[in-house]
């Protein structure tokens, strides 16, 4: 309804940029078992792949996965708090290179940002509020409060989580490559933070795996009424195609670095789309957008279109080399 066929080049992009994702997500799990048991991060990937597709199945088991992944969110709040605590980052300098930085790094911004907002993440929470029936402009308190709440609690333990690890840099200890995170909580906190961090981190994975083939399924499952018939299989699948590929690739790390960046090249496209949606009344109705959201808006997609042809160009054929 805002350009014939972007329906479906969106829904190309999301869908691929969620499969990357999704790689970067069993990538996460399998560092996660990695960390609890000492086996092969592809090893945890594919018992991960597994796990996730039974709690996928069992809907009173993927109750009680989010039920863990909450309290493993809290334990992760904690635990990050008392290493940013106990590591003593130096916190005038962060501030004053938050505003004032020595350099601009715009592929370390596109991949923040492409992980936190981009690709199938726009779209995940809306999907999920449209299949409970929570639409309209009457339920917009709701998906405000939903929406601000989580970028809130998600922006918070970024910068908790950089302050710990710029803690442990300050003091010249050496982060492992292999699996930067959690090497920050066992350079701070010993083999028990080290193994409580293995645990949130499969936490956090395991629930983002199903979340994110859900919604990349959620795009395409319109076009067809045989996709539509066959979602569950689809998601099965999707997972299980996420699976095989990282464990042909491997390389966690870079794999997750990778599927950032390539989600914040999918994000200038989607906002773009939606802030020109909300001002087509066959769309929206009387709905009246905020302009100082339009504005804002428009700035991020402009930034973000600049960085990610930049990043396109100039850094993501260097990361593999």
């Amino acid at each position: 309804m805002v350009f014939p066929g972007l329906g479906y080049l969106v829904a190309l992009l999301i869908v691929l940029g969620g499969l990357a994702f999704n790689i970067g997500n069993i990538a996460g799990a399998g560092l996660g078992l990695n960390v609890m048991f000492g086996i092969s991060p592809i090893t945890g990937a594919i018992i991960s792949a597994v796990i996730g597709i039974g709690i996928f199945l069992v809907k009173e088991a993927g109750k009680a996965m989010d039920r863990f992944a909450q309290i493993a969110g809290f334990v992760m709040i904690g635990l990050t708090v008392y290493v940013a605590i106990s590591s003593a980052p130096p916190v005038g300098e962060a501030i004053v290179k938050s505003f004032v930085p020595d350099k601009i790094d715009m592929f370390a911004i596109i991949t923040l940002v492409g992980g936190t907002v981009g690709g199938y993440i726009t779209f995940a929470g809306g999907h999920r509020l449209l299949d409970a029936g929570v639409r309209g402009v009457a339920a917009l308190p709701q998906v405000t409060k939903s929406s601000v709440s989580g970028i809130l609690v998600t922006a918070i333990m970024r910068i908790v989580l950089f302050l710990a690890a710029l803690g442990i840099v300050a003091q010249g200890l050496v982060i492992d490559p292999a699996n930067p995170p959690a090497s920050v909580f066992k350079l701070a906190s010993g083999d028990i933070g080290y193994k409580v961090f293995g645990v949130v981190m499969w936490a956090a994975a395991i629930t983002s795996v199903i979340g994110a083939a859900y919604t990349s399924v959620s795009f395409i499952k319109t076009f067809s009424t045989t996709f539509a018939k066959n979602e569950k299989f689809m998601i099965i699948a999707f997972i299980l195609a996420s699976t095989l590929i990282f464990a042909l690739i491997g390389r966690p790390v870079k794999v997750l670095v990778l599927v950032g960046a390539l989600n914040g090249l999918i994000l200038p496209v989607t906002l773009a789309t939606i802030l020109v949606a909300a001002y087509k009344k066959k769309i929206v109705g009387d709905y009246k957008h905020p302009l100082w959201m339009t504005l804002f808006g428009g700035l991020v997609v402009a930034v973000m279109a600049y960085m990610s042809a930049y990043t396109l160009i100039m850094e993501l054929p260097k990361l593999f080399l």
